[in-house]
């Protein structure tokens, strides 16, 4: 076989060295070089971010990407610590490949630890092999969207690699990432990853497969090994099967190389240190046996399986050794293990577990050393090596040890433990007086370590042997110094952080209390259980004596403050690994309950592995033996309950289902009285529920340092950060921190807090945030005493945000009113208030560094070495919420399918915006709601996608329909020409999607990051050329839509066809454009034609201006136009409204593409660090028109034509009828602010419009301005239709021309954003300024008047001559000097102004404007010849003043 990929050689000093060249030089992925994975088990135990420690740890900075792979080069030995984050990646799909070097049998060993993490695993047995299978595993990655952990031999010394030029070009490459499997749907994830990896392995020049066979053709023993290559000289009659590709494990394929003269399998491992007493590849055949695939091959015999376990390699055999090594396989007529290089000599690795002797007569000491030699007990001793500490025997009765034998006192079993727990709290107490203690004589040596110890002691990372020893030298020499160092002297012992265990057996199921195991789970000190299950399935509910066995890990969780996991080595090896480390690291009692089915109890040697292996896959896969982890500290409640196996009992069912999703915390359920209100009880199982998690945490720890408390109000997130941020800092200083939101926190509570700090931004007019006015109501009506507490609040504020003088009483007030009542309660102020102003260099963080500084000054508190060095739990960025959705799936069918709530997750919540729907609530209601205790009114918003603006009457009417049964009976006609949907509950969101499909229409891609609607001229002048950009719209909608099936799966489908959010072992979806990241952030596209701009085609971040013949019969082409964007936030400089700038001049027939290159390029260069700076216009602004053009034509693959002149003429609607193209005629109806409803107490404009709909023969065009079009009207129904529309008064344009060019965005109550009203009170303020227009005859002059309730810009308020942009209720900036025809910015002229404020100032420019207008001139250009306001000349000037 011949490959064309272009190849070189490498002279590499190690096979690592040429694994990480290659995928460097080849694929253009940076490979991270580990050496250790510094974060401990328990960091990445407990951080349920186990990606980002990964991309910390590994230096892989490009995991989010979809298009851009990650390498790492990890040691074995630091795999077991990954378990968690390897599960991870492979449920969220990522393309990650973890090169592993494999120099001893022990690293193999810790590679085969992880074989069930979800993980595909491929080893090469070679140099070279190591090299191509890398190329391999990357490009299956990529292709499958599966992790793969890569193992290679490592050699080191000069060698010569055949290696590879970079495939980027290549068009092997670019054909097997295109390429579809044959029946890819039908195959299996073992069979599509096989397929794959095999396919990827035929690029190369030698022959590969993931599965080989050598030797005879007709051999009755055949040897299989993990990748490892036996001679085929060295078989004489044997066979070998080399399985590469270990998992997925391709079972079918194993079956066809196996002869159908096997009669014995011989698994020829390479390992050391396993637990059981057989290999890992012993259970996979076993499975490969008795699987479904074997039973077909009806006519065959199952062969015998023997499993030769050594540390020596398969190759290490020679010819004369293998020989010896059949001859005694061949001899064994019954599965059997055996040690080959034992048997003839060969020189091992490492050495195995020895053989379980007789246990009569055994001492305790003997018998906790035999505990070590059950697997579970092996595993213990493997993974926490010298700081375990097992108390008792396994086959004690009881905790404390056997009756009758001195063991039972309180120095043994549980006692000891529970001993040593207190006594370690007792030292925590003595080390920290005696740091605090300024009296205490000690060496710097000795105060460092002392404070290392203390911050780090709950860390087996830091606590450890070596230190415990130092610091015991240290103390010797400083003996008798001083009396206080004698308690710490006598409990030296206790400096060590040990992993201590109990284990037992059957016996202590049958009575919890007097086995001791209530006891454990009461007592809150960190001990962890191992409780072994012998029983064989089918269980039976009693023993020989008639007792009943308890369900020991149901009890515990019922306790609610254990964590708990049920394990069984032979089902999930990798899942006990993960269960042990995460009981280690729990911080209280854990019991784990592990499966180890066998007649003759926990010692027997007489063990069968078909048998064992098959009672547990019995046990687990009928779901009598679950596997699953219970962790009840986890702050997501979601996740507490993690099932690793398939099905539950029906009793961890109903515990699930009566702990509502396992979100109990305290020991027992609150009794609450029957008077309390919803709200009161609510407040009241919080406030048990926290003292239940405070009596835990004083039983496990006792004395970390110094309470503080943390308390936070933020709209923004900026005063969160600032009081996650001191939370940090007082971990770092060993205080006992916890930080919440105000309304999260009871003022009743507040004296019982020795030290509170506060953050708090200002909202409005100086109003507290949403997450903090409960508390602030409370705190205003308290008569609490708070002499015995101390505080310090922060303000975060913008001092120009009220700039009127009288105003600034508004800036920081949350801060200054929290910090005044404070004072009133007797609360000691302990530092002077810290105000943060957005105004300062550093925004609010130039006051956060002054108050951070005296805030710990004050509390003389200084930073303890080692303490609270772990981060913040990791918040999932937009960015990786999308990559981990499996394209836009998430858990939305889940979601919407929870009828307990009316709302979904913030995360599912992001994901539904690409399905085109909103989560909101009615603001209306909000506070009325928070006050009784009751959710929000949450409901969604559902746009349709509908390119062009064009709809049937039938579709009208279904839209009308579907307002009525499950929105809030109106409809919006929204600026982007599209109809919108509000109020639709969660429980129907469902139905109202399929309704919209059932009228021709959807809504995927609506919203999100990806492409939007594509709008287009409703109502040109040139009425002919409309049908052709609205096929244009419709064409690139549809080129640059989605691929994802997920959106037809969750809406329309009555069951899923596409896989899940959980599938982890393929991927059956792709998005060839988007990849599975989408875009930086949403993309909007519109077209044109002059003269009008009906469009504002320039404020869209792709715009194509129709470009016509001389006659204006046909479009030739388009100007493209690039970079406009409305968006911006108040104060903030970087943000800034871009209207676009023309890129060059397309000739119509390239129109598509160009739209798909433009996108492709924002998908790869646009920013996805900071969405306030991820859209297409600062993508411009950063690189440049040139290098786009530059970019745009590579990817075109030819030049752009310089612009074609071309002029607008204005950027309205034109109103009443007009002439089309022959034959036809449209009449444009005025919709204020697009909303269509029966307005209580005026016209019933939903109802007539219905009517309308019946009898229209034509079509409906939406227009960006939220007005309606009854287009194509034929002649000869003019008069009925006109009749219609004065029936209902639709034909009634005898508004102002400022009122018929207004537009408002929707806002209140329902945009989550707005900061003040603005369709509501729009309307009102033109009444308002209508009187003015009046007054100075300008009735009929037209005025381009906008309006928003915040800066986002969604009705394009900064090309509008006049706009009003919210920033408070009643409060809004005043922008003016914006183009009539919408091709200039304007620029803020007052901020802050009230309706008052507005009439007073815009009253004297109006009436100067009637008075000194030029001949023709506008009102925008009117303001900026007079110098009434500066103009904007590009979004990056629009702050200037």
């Amino acid at each position: 076989m011949s490959s064309s990929l272009r190849k070189e050689k490498l002279s590499a000093p190690s096979t690592s060295a040429a694994v990480a060249y290659t995928t460097a030089a080849s694929l253009g992925a940076t490979t991270a070089t580990v050496d250790s994975i510094t974060a401990t088990t328990a960091d990445l135990i407990r951080d349920s971010t186990h990606l980002v420690k990964l991309q910390k740890a590994v230096g892989i900075a490009s995991l989010g990407s979809n298009h851009k792979l990650a390498n790492a080069i990890v040691p074995a030995s630091e795999l077991i610590k990954l378990i968690p984050t390897l599960r991870d990646l492979a449920q969220n799909k990522r393309a990650v490949v973890l090169h592993v070097p494999i120099s001893s049998a022990s690293d193999l060993s810790d590679v085969l630890s992880v074989r069930d993490s979800g993980c595909a695993l491929l080893r090469s047995s070679s140099a070279q092999q190591a090299v191509d299978f890398a190329l391999a595993a990357a490009l299956s990655a990529q292709r499958l969207g599966t992790p793969f952990i890569h193992c290679f031999p490592e050699s080191t010394g000069a060698q010569d690699i055949q290696v590879y030029g970079p495939l980027a070009d290549s068009v092997e490459i670019a054909s097997f990432m295109d390429s579809k499997q044959e029946s890819e749907g039908a195959l299996s994830p073992a069979e599509t990853a096989f397929a794959m990896v095999s396919q990827a392995l035929q690029l190369f020049d030698t022959e590969y497969s993931p599965i080989t066979y050598a030797g005879a053709a007709n051999a009755s023993l055949v040897y299989v090994t993990f990748g490892a290559e036996v001679a085929a000289e060295t078989l004489a009659e044997a066979g070998a099967v080399q399985i590469s590709l270990l998992r997925p494990l391709n079972v079918q394929a194993i079956v066809e190389k196996l002869p159908q003269s096997t009669l014995r399998l011989v698994a020829l491992e390479q390992v050391v240190q396993q637990p059981t007493p057989w290999g890992p590849m012993l259970f996979d055949l076993a499975a490969v046996l008795h699987s479904k695939e074997w039973d077909a091959q009806t006519e065959r015999k199952r062969p015998i399986i023997l499993d030769a376990v050594s540390a020596a390699s398969p190759a290490a055999f020679s010819t004369q050794q293998l020989a010896q090594v059949t001859k005694h396989a061949v001899g064994l007529d019954s599965p059997a293990h055996f040690n080959p290089a034992q048997l003839v000599g060969v020189v091992e690795d490492g050495a195995r577990a020895q053989s379980p002797a007789d246990l009569s007569g055994l001492s305790l000491e003997e018998k906790r050393q035999r505990v070590e030699s059950i697997p579970y007990g092996q595993l213990l001793r493997n993974m926490f090596k010298d700081r375990l500490n097992v108390a008792n025997a396994a086959e004690s009765q009881t905790i404390w040890g056997d009756a009758g034998r001195t063991e039972t006192n309180p120095e043994f079993g549980f006692g000891q433990l529970a001993t040593y727990e207190r006594e370690r709290a007792q030292l925590a107490q003595a080390v920290g007086e005696v740091l605090r203690d300024v009296n205490v004589p000690l060496s710097k040596a000795l105060h460092s370590a002392l404070s290392l110890w203390l911050g780090g002691r709950d860390n087996a990372a830091v606590a450890t042997a070596k230190q415990a020893s130092e610091i015991s030298t240290l103390l010797e020499a400083e003996a008798g110094a001083h009396p206080a160092l004698e308690t710490i002297r006598r409990l030296r012992g206790r400096f060590e952080q040990r992993s201590n265990w109990l284990v037992g057996a059957d016996e202590w199921a049958y009575d919890l209390g007097s086995s001791g195991v209530h006891h454990v789970i009461a007592s809150g000190l960190n001990i962890n259980m191992l409780v072994l299950d012998t029983a064989q399935y089918p269980f039976a509910a009693e023993n020989k004596h008639g007792a009943r066995k308890k369900d020991v890990g149901l009890y515990a969780m019922n306790y609610g403050t254990t964590y708990v996991a049920s394990v069984a080595v032979y089902a999930s090896y990798t899942q006990v690994l993960q269960a042990l480390a995460e009981a280690d690291a729990f911080p209280g009692p854990a019991v784990v309950v592990a499966y180890l089915p066998h007649s003759d109890g926990v010692f027997s040697s007489n063990y069968s592995p078909i048998d064992v292996l098959q009672q547990s896959k019995l046990a687990v896969d009928s779901g009598a033996w679950p596997l699953y982890r219970w962790d009840p500290l986890t702050r997501d409640s979601e996740k507490r309950f993690q099932l690793d196996s398939e099905k539950l009992r029906r009793s961890v069912q109903d515990f699930l289902k009566r702990e509502n999703v396992l979100a109990a915390v305290g020991a027992s359920e609150a009794q609450l009285s029957g008077g309390l209100s919803a709200s009161e009880e609510k407040r009241t199982g919080a406030r048990l529920a926290r003292k239940a998690r405070g009596d835990v945490d004083a039983l496990v720890g006792g004395l970390s340092g110094p309470p503080l408390l943390v308390l936070f109000a933020s709209d923004n997130g900026n005063a969160e950060e600032a009081a996650r941020r001191i939370a940090r800092q007082g971990r770092r200083r060993g205080m006992d921190v916890r930080c919440m939101g105000m309304d999260e926190f009871e003022v009743d509570e507040l004296p019982f807090e020795k030290t509170v700090v506060v953050s708090v931004s200002t909202a409005g007019q100086g109003e507290i945030p949403t997450n903090g006015r409960e508390f602030w109501k409370a705190l205003q009506a308290a008569s609490i005493n708070l002499n015995e507490t101390q505080f310090a609040v922060f303000g975060l504020g913008d001092s120009h945000y009220w700039p009127r003088e009288e105003d600034a009483i508004f800036y920081n007030k949350p801060a200054r009113d929290i910090d005044r009542k404070l004072a009133e309660l007797g609360a000691q102020r302990i530092a002077d208030l810290g105000l943060g102003d957005d105004q300062d260099a550093d925004g609010w963080e130039t006051g956060f560094g002054d108050f951070e500084q005296r805030l710990w000054s004050a509390l003389n508190m200084d930073v303890v070495a080692g303490a609270g060095n772990e981060e913040e739990e990791h918040k999932r960025t937009d960015e990786e919420n999308k990559v981990i959705s499996n394209y836009l799936r998430g858990t939305i069918a889940q979601s919407i399918a929870d009828t307990s709530c009316g709302y979904v997750d913030e995360w599912d919540g992001k994901l539904l915006k690409f399905h085109g729907t909103y989560m909101q609530d009615d603001r209306d209601l909000r506070a009325e709601r928070m006050a009784r205790g009751e959710e929000k009114a949450f409901s969604f918003m559902i746009r349709v996608r509908l390119p062009g603006g064009v709809a049937t009457p039938e579709q009208w009417l279904a839209m009308d329909r579907l307002a009525d049964e499950y929105g809030n009976q109106t409809m919006k006609i929204t600026t982007r020409q599209t109809f919108q949907l509000h109020g639709v509950l969660k429980r129907n969101l469902r139905e109202t999607m399929r309704g919209i499909n059932r009228a021709l229409m959807d809504t995927i891609a609506a919203c999100g990051d990806v492409n939007r609607n594509v709008v287009a001229s409703a109502n040109p002048l040139q009425a002919h050329l409309q049908p052709e950009v609205a096929r244009l719209a419709a064409d690139i909608s549809r080129h640059l839509l989605p691929s994802t099936s997920a959106y037809h799966e969750i809406w329309l489908d009555d069951k899923l066809v596409a896989g899940s959010a959980e599938q982890t072992s393929s991927v059956e979806d792709h998005e060839p454009l988007y990849g599975s990241a989408y875009l930086p952030r949403k993309f909007k596209i519109a077209i044109a034609i002059p003269p009008e701009n009906d469009v504002d085609v320039v404020a869209y971040d792709l715009g194509f201006i129709a470009i016509l013949d001389e006659s204006e019969k046909e479009i030739l082409g388009y100007n493209v136009m690039i970079g406009g964007g409305m968006g911006m936030t108040h104060n903030n400089r970087k943000t800034y409204p871009r209207l676009a700038s023309c890129l060059g001049y397309v000739p119509k027939h390239l129109a598509v593409e160009i739209a798909e290159k433009v996108m492709l390029v924002q998908r790869d260069h646009g920013d996805r660090t900071n969405r306030k700076h991820a859209r297409l216009k600062y993508t411009v602004d950063d690189h440049g028109m040139d290098w786009w053009r530059e970019q745009v034509e590579e990817r075109l693959g030819s030049k752009l034509e310089p612009a074609r002149p071309f002029k607008f003429l204005r950027n309205g609607d034109r109103y009443g009828w007009v002439k089309s193209t022959p034959g036809l005629n449209n009449f444009t109806m005025f919709i204020q602010n697009g909303r269509v409803a029966n307005f209580p107490g005026g016209k019933p404009l939903k109802s007539a419009l219905a009517e309308l709909a019946k009898a229209h023969q034509g079509n409906f065009r939406l227009t960006c301005n939220g007005h309606l079009i009854l287009a194509d009207v034929k002649d000869e129904d003019v008069p009925r239709m006109s009749e219609l529309l004065a029936k209902h008064g639709l034909d009634n344009l005898d508004y102002s021309a400022l009122r018929l060019h207004s537009m408002a965005c929707a806002a209140l109550p329902t945009c989550g954003l707005a900061m003040a009203e603005s369709e509501r009170y729009l309307p009102r303020l033109i009444d308002l300024l209508d009187k003015v227009i009046d007054e100075a005859g300008l009735r009929q002059d037209a005025i381009v008047i906008r309006m928003t309730g915040c800066p986002n810009g969604c009705a394009r308020p900064y090309n509008a001559e006049i706009a009003f942009v919210g920033k408070a209720p009643g409060a809004y900036n005043l922008y003016l000097g914006g183009s009539h025809t919408g091709e200039r910015l304007n620029k803020i002229y007052r901020e802050t102004v009230t309706e008052e404020q507005i009439l007073e100032l815009l009253t004297p420019i109006i009436k100067q404007y009637a008075l000194e207008r030029n001949q023709g001139e506008h009102f925008g250009d009117f303001v900026i010849r007079k110098g009434i306001i500066k103009e904007t000349r590009e979004g990056k000037d629009f702050h200037d003043l």
